[in-house]
This record gives structure tokens, sequence and C-alpha cells, in this order.
């Protein structure tokens, strides 16, 4: 059995040895409940808090500002549906067209409920300009959520200048910074809310958390006993919390090694890759998260080279995991120009503290013949005007 090459750390990443460690007592022997007053539950609590305090220090923030979530599907949720709920008059608000669907579901889903949101275009690279999302500004807007960096094509946004927009109009601005934290540095003072989650930086899956600039009015999504001051109920999970705290804690120590080292092979990928005829870089060259980049090669099927890959053992998606089985086209691709043949033709190659070297050779050694294989195959040929890229 061949050893799996993982480059789809966009997805998910693999759990630390040293966040599992950490965890591993509070499954064990430190399981009480965080709400308990006994001395097990007590236990528990303050390493809960000892973990708000830890995550909230990697943002500059205070610890009552972090809230503990199940994801950062939950945490955008809660920071657009439980702001709208607080508002009686604005109604209005402000994203755009490559955000994660975790917001663009709820964007839409309050649209349904009498909301009106603007949607807005991006550059070719996929940036949002912030001119026009100023012009969209009204009376009425009450929120802006602009992910930092985005999931599919890497390209970074320009946080602090949006930021700096809606402090001047007086507009909560949330951003998804689920691929940005622990990446790349993120300027916390623009913005009021900020969903990140444990399992993209090395950390367990099912849980996250949400920054909530105080003095933010949030309601709840989920209603019980009042846990996380009141603004998400349920009992804790104490072993992801302090999983999530752990993997936060090896991804600041590491900030100023491993993204760089992510990037190189960001700059390889990128060199060799568009080196194959007919293919085109998705997203910004430069202002981009370090360990995403994005292909599309004409006269090719995504789902088949991915698949035809992980023959070879190597582990690579299309897109967001979140609607990778989604036959549709990637709507950030259509978004950013890119012609609709090709955008079924794409490959998302993502990185992680783990990835090496020699992984990143053994790609490139096999990819160009997987795609001259394929168009072999494909019922399109290079050159066809259905799939021809655009600059």
């Amino acid at each position: 059995m061949l050893k799996t090459i993982y480059l789809d750390n966009s997805a998910t990443t693999p759990v630390a040895p040293e966040v599992l460690e950490a965890m591993l007592p509070y499954f064990r022997t430190d399981y009480g409940n965080a709400s308990s007053l006994h001395a097990l539950g007590q236990t528990a609590r303050r390493a809960i808090e000892r973990a708000r305090e830890e995550i909230a220090a990697t943002l500059g923030a205070s610890p009552g500002e972090i809230v503990f979530t199940s994801g950062a599907t939950e945490a955008d949720n809660l920071a657009i549906k439980g702001l709208a709920w607080t508002e009686k008059q604005k109604r209005h608000v402000i994203t755009s067209r490559v955000e994660h669907p975790a917001v663009l579901r709820t964007c839409e889903w309050l649209e349904s409920q009498g909301y009106d949101v603007t949607f807005l275009d991006v550059d070719a690279a996929g940036r949002v300009d912030p001119e026009e999302l100023a012009a969209a500004l009204r009376d009425d807007t009450f929120l802006v959520t602009i992910m930092a960096g985005n999931n599919e094509i890497g390209t970074l946004q320009p946080i602090e200048r949006i930021g700096a927009l809606c402090r001047e109009r007086g507009v909560t601005f949330h951003t998804d910074a689920v691929q940005a934290y622990g990446k790349v540095p993120i300027p916390v003072h623009a913005v009021d809310l900020l969903s990140a989650s444990a399992h993209k930086l090395h950390g367990p899956k099912g849980v996250g958390f949400l920054y909530v600039r105080d003095g933010t009015k949030l309601l709840p999504l989920v209603h019980g006993g009042g846990h996380e001051g009141g603004r998400r109920s349920g009992t804790e999970n104490t072993p992801g919390i302090v999983g999530f705290a752990k993997a936060a804690a090896l991804a600041f120590g590491e900030l100023a090694s491993t993204p760089k080292r992510m990037r190189g092979f960001r700059d390889r990928l990128i060199d060799a890759i568009t080196q194959i005829p007919s293919t085109r870089l998705n997203g910004h060259r430069t202002e981009s998260l370090p360990h995403i980049a994005n292909f599309s090669f004409q006269a090719i099927e995504g789902e088949s080279l991915v698949m035809r890959l992980d023959e070879h053992g190597i582990a690579t998606s299309t897109g967001s995991a979140c609607s990778s089985p989604d036959l549709e086209p990637s709507h950030v691709l259509l978004a950013i120009g890119v012609p609709l043949s090709m955008a079924h033709g794409s490959l998302r190659v993502s990185t992680g503290r783990q990835t090496t070297s020699e992984e990143i050779d053994a790609l490139l050694e096999v990819l160009p013949t997987v795609v001259e294989e394929l168009r072999a195959i494909s019922p399109f040929k290079v050159g066809d005007a259905r799939c021809t890229p655009t600059e």
C-alpha cells in the first residue's frame, strides 16, 4: 500500500502529536463536566479558561472576547445571525461572492427572512475592491462579512482597509479567518467578529471559536444552560478546547518559520505547474495565504485529476471540502472569471507543517504525466474555444 502524500491541508490537517498528548488527560482522567462543582469539574473548568486565555493572547484579545463553538460554521452563523437578531431597524448586509458556503448560505438565509444582502464582485485574483465596498455601504447596513483569506484560491483580502471603512460608518465587521489564523498575521484591531477552527491548524475537529469584540451585541443560536457567557449553551468540549489552544500555541510559535517554508513550496508549485501547457494559476501570485495554490487545466475534469493522483498516493482536492462532492463548478472560480469548462478542471494543493520537500517533488514528478494521460482521453481538446484559459 502506498504511503499517502497529504496535500489537502485546507480541507483538514492531521492532529499534531503534541496536540493529541495535551488532549488525552481530558478523555482519561480529567474528564469532568466543567460546570460541575466537584474537583473533576473544576479541573476541567481551569483547563478551559487557561485555553481561552492562551487563544485570546494569539489575537491580542481579552479572554472574555473568545466564545468556543463546535467549529467555524457555527461561529460564522453565530456572528451573522446573532448580530442580525439584535437589529430592529437596520436590514442590510454586505459580503462577497467568494465567501465560504458557511457565510454565503447564511446570508442567503437572511435574504429569505427579509434582509437585503449585497454580494460584491471581486477582481480576477479574487480581491474585493474597498472602494466598491464603501459605495455599497448604506445607512441601514449593520454588517460587513469578508473572509481574511480564501479557502480555495488563497487570495488575501484588504482586511485593514475594509475594517477602517466599517469603523468610519459604525458598521460591524466580521471576518472568516479559518484559513488565515495561525498562518498570517491578522489585524484583529480592524475587526469586530472573527471565526476560526482548530482542525485547519493541526488541532481536533469539532471545535472552533468566535472572537467577539467587547461591546458587540449578539443573540445566541443555541439556548440552554447559558454556557460561554450566555452566548453558546452546551457542555464544553474540554479535550477539543485544550487541543485547540495547543495547536494555536504551536502555530503561533512557528509563525516566523512554518509559513515561510510553506510559501516556498507554493512558489515551487506555481513555477513548475504553470509550465504545463494550457494551465493557469487561480488567485493572486503574491497576495495569498502561504499554503494554498490553485490551478485550472484545460480539457480536464478536476475530479478525474484528483482520483488519478490518489492512485499515486497523493491526496489533493478540486476546491472546498465542504462542497467538493457537488459536481457544480466552484463559485469562487466562476467569480474570478475562469471559463466554465476550466472551472471544472481545477486542482487545489495545500500544504501543512508536516509537508516535506520530497513530497512536493513527488507531486511535480507525477502531475505532468497524469495531465497528459487525462487529456489524451478527454472529449475536449486543448485549444477548444469552450475551454480557453483567460488571463
